[in-house]
């Protein structure tokens, strides 16, 4: 499977569909074995009645899976992101012994770095360690701003539930449009400001802070939201963490500012285009925050490695890091064969994945004000992507990591050369 191969759908059938139309030899050798005469007919004109159908199903049920395997892809690629999100946040919460955030992300982009550099290796990737000279200091700015959105993001999760948090990084889109409008002078409509405004109102009922929602108090749980699924609401696999109004918000502003440096890594993307393989970029990002993790772990004095104490511990750290590498992987092979319109909508369904794992594990459900500002920002997410879509489609865009596979078909499409 090489990168930078776009098939082109249903390419296969139109082929299979044209040997079958100059074949010389006509429909019943399939059957009998026998040799046709020259012209390829039979006296009756009858032509390989019996095996036709056959045929046809196959051509259907290859032209299918031509068309939608990079939806699928995809597809996969955001279980393996709600399977991730949720793996933190058991290590984060759901032991006596509590794995920081930036451990997790140690262990995650460790396997990330070393699997995607043996990949990079065997396919002979160019410019494979460091990329260009004179692009390298875009590309260490591309690794700062990544790590720190992931450690945000990552670190909110301690007092934030996974269907929060996943919501809360489809702003993604809204503000790297206003970082390109402020710092690369690209254009920033009415209806994109719109948009971003309609989705932090979103935010604040995500938040519920005391001054705007006062009834929700400290001492009310906040596993109790809407009975969406059950009647009587159910114990989940762990319990649940309660967190105070003060934690909820802060971990709120962590996430977003999580966003924020996603946004500021993908426009960073932007201005390094296609002077830079797509996995030499998710290199750089890997490789800074393994080593940032790494030294701010080995400095802090109250920071240390924890490890782990059983075999499920072990199993949450290793499912990270295979998760991490298949997420990069998965949704760049599947956007590099699929319209970027088309996919990156299905990338919203890690929201649904995000709300039944947050049901089955922790046996809760967001209350209806989390549910009603996550409508608002999927909502406005998704009529940005509409809008970019009206234009002529561009050539399909590569999202290599989950910063940029939130940002529609507006993502440029980055060099695969080889």
């Amino acid at each position: 499977m090489s990168y930078g191969t776009v098939n082109e759908p249903g390419g296969s059938v139109k082929k299979a569909d044209a040997s079958i139309r100059s074949s010389p030899a006509g429909d019943e050798n399939i059957e009998t074995g026998s040799v046709t005469p020259p012209d390829g007919e039979h006296e009756d004109g009858h032509v390989g009645t019996k095996d036709e159908p056959n045929r046809t199903a196959w051509q259907m049920l290859r032209g299918f899976y031509e068309r939608n395997i990079g939806l699928f892809f995809v597809f996969l690629a955001q279980v393996f992101a709600s399977l991730m999100t949720m793996t933190t946040r058991l290590l984060e919460t759901g032991f006596e012994k509590k794995f920081h955030a930036l451990q997790i992300i140690f262990v995650r982009m460790l396997a990330t770095a070393i699997l995607g550099s043996l990949y990079m290796w065997y396919k002979k990737v160019p410019d494979f360690l460091l990329g260009r000279r004179d692009i390298r200091g875009l590309l260490v700015l591309r690794g700062l701003a990544g790590f720190t959105g992931l450690f945000c993001s990552y670190y909110s999760l301690s007092y934030l539930n996974i269907a929060d948090a996943t919501v809360i990084s489809f702003l993604v889109p809204t503000m790297t449009a206003f970082i390109c409008f402020v710092a690369l002078r690209e254009p920033f409509t009415v209806r994109e400001a719109i948009a971003g405004l309609i989705a932090f109102a979103g935010v604040l009922f995500i938040a519920r802070p005391t001054f705007l929602f006062p009834r929700h108090e400290e001492e009310q749980p906040e596993n109790d939201g809407m009975r969406l699924f059950m009647a009587d609401r159910p114990k989940g696999i762990v319990p649940s963490v309660p967190a105070t109004p003060a934690q909820r918000s802060l971990a709120v502003l962590l996430a977003v500012i999580g966003t924020f440096g996603a946004a500021a890594a993908y426009s960073t993307i932007r201005v390094i285009g296609k002077r830079a393989h797509s996995l030499v970029s998710v290199n750089y990002f890997a490789i800074i925050a393994t080593v940032g993790s790494f030294i701010i772990i080995i400095v802090m004095p109250e920071l240390h490695f924890e490890i782990p104490e059983n075999a499920v511990q072990w199993s949450l750290l290793v499912a990270i890091g295979v998760a991490g590498f298949l997420l990069q992987f998965l949704l760049t092979e599947g956007l590099q064969r699929e319209k970027a319109g088309r996919a990156t909508n299905l990338i919203y369904t890690q929201m649904v994945f995000a709300l039944i794992l947050e049901r089955v594990v922790w046996g809760t459900t967001p209350p209806v004000e989390s549910l009603f500002g996550s409508a608002l920002i999927i909502g406005s997410a998704i009529w940005v992507s509409l809008q970019k879509n009206k234009p002529p489609t561009p050539p399909p865009a590569v999202a290599v990591d989950e910063e940029q596979s939130l940002l529609g078909a507006g993502t440029p499409p980055e060099g695969r050369d080889d």
